[in-house]
C-alpha cells in the first residue's frame, strides 16, 4: 500500500472476544510490523489493547485486518478504535499485560494438538520429539490451566515451570510459532510424566513411564491417565476381561463406554462415518461423537475388534480421536512396538461422582478402579469432562457441552442483567450472564453426590471470576427437592431468587439457542423424563405456548401413576404395568412386562396402584418410552439413564421406516388448575402394541410404529396450536429429543406442514442446557 501524504496519526484499538491465549498479540505485532506501524500491544482485562501510529490509510487497513486475518482460534467480537495524540514512536513492542478492572475478555477452550506439533512430536530430529506436553500458539491447554486474567503464563498452572533458554528464545521470537505461547515447554523445562503403581519400587518416569503404560494396557490393566481436564480410566477396548473389570469397578451398569481410536481410518471401519462426523472427530474440539455401528456385512474384515461389554445393547459407539500429545504417544507413533489401537477412555470417577483432577485425590479415589496411574505435574485448575455430540440430519446435536466448547460464551438475542442460573440436578451445568453474553459451565454432573456439589461450588467461583459477572439475581428450578435450588437458597445473600418451571426453561433454552428475542410465542414441545409441574405432578410430555415471560399449557400426555418414583425409572416393566392399568388393559401373563415382574412384586404393585400409595401422577414422554420398551420386550431393567428408550431407538433402526404408525387419542383437558387444553391418551397405542405382539410382530416393528406415532402426535398438536393461536414456530426440546430417530421424524413432519422448526445447536436439549433457559426466563421477569 502506498502511504498518503496525510500527517501521521495514532489510534488506540481495543479488540474484544476470544483474543487471549490464541496468539493474538503476536498476530498484532506481526501485522503492525508488516505494515510499518509503530506502537505497542498488551493484554488487559478488557481484551487486547493496541496503540498504533502511522499513515491514516495504513491504520485503516490495520484495523480491517484485525478481523479478516485473525488467528484461527480467536473469535473477534468487536474492534473499537479512537484517535489519540501521536508520540513520534518508532518500532513496535509487546508490553507486559496490565491487570485490574473487571474481566471482560473471553478465555479460549482447550484445543486439540495441531498438525505442526504432531509433526514435531514424531520427528526424531526435533528437540520436542515424543514430548508429552508439546504445544504452541494454535493448540493445547487453555481454559483448564487458567487461574486468572489477563491470560499470561503467570496466571496459569504453567507458572511453576521456568522456561529453559531455548523455550525462552522461541517465546520471544516474533517469527516463531511459539511466540508468546503461554504453555510453551520442552523436555528440559516442562512438566514431567510418571507412572505410579501400588508397589513404589515399580514407579517409572519419562519415556520409561510411557513404554510401561503401553505394556500394561496390552496386558489387560486399567490405567488412570491424567488428561487436560481430569483423569481418564483407560483399558484395551478389544479385551473383554479388561473392559468387564473396568465396568465392575466403576459400577457402570450397562452404560456404554467411550472409545479413543488412533486414527480416522480405524473409526470408519467401526461406524457409519459421515462428513460432519469426520469434521468433528478431526477438528480442534475433538468431542466424543456418537455414531451408528457397522453391523454384520457392513463391518469390514479388517475392522478393529471391540469387546461386547464396551457398549452392550447400544446402536451407537461413542468414539473420539486423540486430542493431546500424551494420547498420541499412548496409542503409539509409527514404529512403536505393537499395543492397543483402540482404548476405552472413560471419565476417572465412580458412577455419579465428579471427574478427578487432583493427583493425591486420584491415588485415593481411584485406588479401587485403576491398576496404575500415568500422571504428570502440570496442575489442572478447572475440571472439564469430554464433550459428547451426535449428528442428526447433518447438523451437530450436543449431548454434553464441556471440553472444547466451555467457556466460549453464547451470544444472547436480548441483553440481560447480571445473573446466575443454577440448572437442574441431573447433567448439571450452570450459567452466568450479563448483557448479551452467557457463559455456560462445563459439565458438572448429578447433584446427588456431595463431591459434585463441592465441584459445583468451585466452578461457580471460577467462572464468575473469569467472566467478571457479579450475579444480582439467581434463577432456579421450581422443584422443592432439587439440591441446586437449595444451594442457591444458601448462597443467595439477599439476592432475589427466580423460580422457573422446568419445561418452560427447556423451551426458553431452545429459543435462546435459536436466537429468538421472545417477541412472539413459540409452540414448545418439551419431552423428557422428569420435571416438576405447576400442579405438583411430574411433567414431561408437554406442549407449551411460550415466550420468555410465560407459558400456556396447550397439551399434555395423559397422567398415569409413577409407582415408587425412581424404582419405576430403574424397572421399566413397572411403568409398562402402570400405563396398562391407566389404559384399562389387562396384565395378561403373555405380555413381556408382566412376565418380567416377579410375582410378589406384581401383587404389591397392583395394590399400590389401586390405593394410590407412593404414586405421583406423571405425564412424562420419557416414561412412556420406557413403558413401550418393556411392553415390546426390549428392555425391562434400566442400568443407566434412558437405557430402555435408547434400546427402543436401536430397535427402530432395524425396522421398516415405511411401516404405519400407531395413533394416540386426543381429548379435552380437565378444568383443574394446571391442566392442558388437550390431553394425548396413549391407550390406543398400547392396545395396538399388544395386538401386534400377539400377531407375532418383532421389536423392530413395535419400535418403528411407536416412533411414527409420537412424531405424528407432535405434528397434530402443532397444527392445532397454529389453527387456534396463529403460531408458526415449533421448538423441540428436552432429553427425549436426543433420540435422533424421533428428532428427525418430527422435524420432517413439521417442515412439511410449513413450520419453522427450532432444534438445539449450541446447547444440549437435555438438562445440560436447562440453565440457559432459566436465565432467559428470569431476565424477562425483571426487565
Amino acid at each position: 500500500m502506498v502511504p498518503s501524504a496525510a500527517p501521521v496519526q495514532r489510534r488506540r484499538v481495543t479488540v474484544r472476544g476470544v483474543v487471549q491465549g490464541v496468539g493474538f498479540r503476536p498476530f498484532v505485532f506481526t501485522l503492525a510490523t508488516e505494515l510499518g506501524l509503530a506502537g505497542h500491544v498488551t493484554n488487559t482485562s478488557e481484551g487486547v489493547l493496541a496503540e498504533v501510529e502511522g499513515d491514516p490509510q495504513v491504520l485503516a487497513a490495520f484495523c480491517d485486518r484485525l478481523t479478516a486475518d485473525a488467528p484461527p482460534l480467536s473469535v473477534v467480537e468487536s474492534v473499537v478504535h479512537e484517535p489519540v495524540a501521536p508520540t513520534a514512536a518508532t518500532g513496535f513492542a509487546i508490553l507486559p499485560s496490565s491487570a485490574g478492572g473487571q474481566p471482560r475478555t473471553l478465555v479460549s477452550p482447550d484445543t486439540a494438538t495441531c498438525r505442526d506439533c504432531l509433526a514435531e512430536l514424531a520427528d526424531p530430529d526435533d528437540r520436542r520429539h515424543r514430548h508429552p506436553f508439546i504445544t504452541c500458539t494454535h493448540c493445547g491447554p487453555r481454559f483448564t490451566i487458567v487461574t486468572g486474567l489477563p491470560y499470561d503464563r503467570a496466571n496459569t498452572t504453567m507458572a511453576r515451570f521456568a522456561m529453559c533458554p531455548d523455550c525462552a528464545r522461541e517465546y520471544a521470537d516474533p517469527a516463531d510459532r511459539r511466540f508468546h505461547a503461554q504453555p510453551v515447554a520442552c523436555h528440559a523445562c516442562g512438566p514431567r510424566l510418571r507412572l505410579l503403581e501400588p508397589s513404589p519400587e515399580r514407579a517409572a518416569s519419562g519415556a520409561q513411564a510411557l513404554a510401561r503404560a503401553r505394556r500394561l494396557l496390552a496386558a489387560g490393566a486399567v490405567l488412570a491417565v491424567k488428561g487436560l481436564g481430569g483423569y481418564h480410566l483407560a483399558c484395551d477396548a478389544a479385551d473383554p476381561d479388561a473392559v468387564m473389570t473396568l465396568r465392575r469397578r466403576k459400577a457402570r451398569g450397562d452404560k456404554p463406554f467411550a472409545l479413543m481410536a488412533r486414527d480416522i481410518a480405524d473409526v470408519g471401519r467401526l461406524v457409519h462415518l459421515g462428513p460432519r462426523e469426520r469434521e468433528l472427530l478431526t477438528g480442534t474440539v475433538r468431542p466424543i461423537v456418537l455414531m451408528r455401528r457397522r453391523q454384520g456385512a457392513e463391518r469390514p474384515w479388517d475392522a478393529l475388534p471391540v469387546a461386547e461389554p464396551v457398549a452392550p445393547g447400544s446402536p451407537d459407539l461413542g468414539v473420539m480421536l486423540p486430542y493431546t500429545p500424551l494420547h498420541h504417544l499412548l496409542l503409539g507413533l509409527p514404529g512403536d512396538p505393537p499395543g492397543p489401537r483402540l482404548l476405552v477412555m472413560t471419565s476417572g470417577n465412580l458412577a455419579g461422582e465428579p471427574i478427578v483432577t487432583d493427583d493425591d485425590e486420584a491415588r485415593e479415589r481411584l485406588a479401587g478402579l485403576a491398576d496404575a496411574w500415568l500422571v504428570h505435574n502440570r496442575p489442572i485448575h478447572v475440571p472439564c469432562d469430554d464433550s459428547v455430540v451426535r449428528v442428526c440430519d447433518g447438523a451437530e446435536l450436543l449431548v454434553r457441552r464441556s471440553r472444547g466448547y466451555a467457556p466460549l460464551p453464547l451470544t444472547l438475542p436480548v441483553p440481560v442483567r447480571a445473573a446466575l442460573a443454577v440448572g437442574g440436578d441431573l447433567k448439571n451445568t450452570f450459567c452466568v450472564a450479563e448483557g448479551r453474553h452467557a457463559w455456560l459451565s462445563a459439565h458438572i454432573g448429578d447433584m446427588d453426590d456431595l463431591a459434585t456439589q463441592r465441584a459445583f461450588d468451585r466452578a461457580v467461583r471460577q467462572l464468575t471470576a473469569i467472566s467478571g459477572v457479579e450475579p444480582r439475581l439467581l434463577a432456579v428450578d421450581r422443584h422443592p427437592g432439587y439440591r441446586s435450588m437449595r444451594w442457591a437458597r444458601r448462597h443467595a445473600d439477599g439476592r432475589p431468587l427466580a423460580y422457573v418451571q422446568h419445561h418452560h426453561a427447556h423451551i426458553a433454552s431452545a429459543m435462546a439457542d435459536g436466537g429468538l428475542d421472545g417477541g412472539r410465542r413459540v409452540i414448545g414441545v418439551a419431552f423428557d423424563g422428569t420435571g416438576y409441574g405447576d400442579d405438583g405432578a411430574v411433567w414431561g410430555g408437554e406442549v407449551l405456548l411460550a415466550d420468555y415471560a410465560g407459558f400456556h399449557r396447550f397439551a399434555q400426555l395423559a397422567y398415569v401413576p409413577l409407582p415408587g418414583g425412581d424404582s419405576a425409572v430403574h424397572r421399566p416393566y413397572r411403568m409398562a404395568l402402570a400405563h396398562l392399568r391407566g389404559a384399562g388393559l389387562q396384565w395378561s401373563a403373555d405380555l413381556p412386562c408382566t412376565a418380567a415382574c416377579p410375582p410378589t412384586e406384581l401383587r404389591v404393585l397392583e395394590d399400590q396402584l389401586a390405593r394410590g400409595l407412593g404414586c405421583v401422577p406423571t405425564s412424562s414422554m420419557g416414561r412412556l418410552f420406557d413403558a413401550v420398551s418393556s411392553l415390546a420386550g426390549v428392555c425391562h431393567r434400566a442400568r443407566y439413564e434412558a437405557q430402555a428408550a435408547i434400546e427402543l431407538e436401536a430397535a427402530a433402526l432395524a425396522g421398516d421406516p415405511r411401516a404405519p404408525g400407531y395413533a394416540f387419542a386426543l381429548r379435552r383437558g380437565g378444568p383443574e388448575p394446571g391442566a392442558a387444553e388437550l390431553v394425548a391418551d396413549p391407550a390406543p397405542v398400547l392396545a395396538a402394541v399388544i395386538a401386534d405382539l400377539r400377531a407375532g410382530a418383532n421389536a423392530a416393528q413395535f419400535a418403528v410404529r411407536f416412533h411414527h406415532a409420537v412424531a405424528d402426535l407432535v405434528r397434530q398438536l402443532c397444527v392445532m396450536a397454529r389453527e387456534r393461536y396463529g403460531l408458526e414456530t415449533a421448538a423441540l426440546t428436552g432429553g427425549v429429543f436426543a433420540n435422533t430417530v424421533l428428532l428427525s421424524a418430527c422435524s420432517r413432519a413439521l417442515r412439511r406442514e410449513g413450520f419453522t422448526v427450532l432444534r438445539h445447536r449450541r446447547v444440549p436439549p437435555n438438562d445440560g442446557g436447562l440453565a440457559l433457559g432459566q436465565l432467559m426466563v428470569a431476565a424477562a421477569r425483571t426487565t
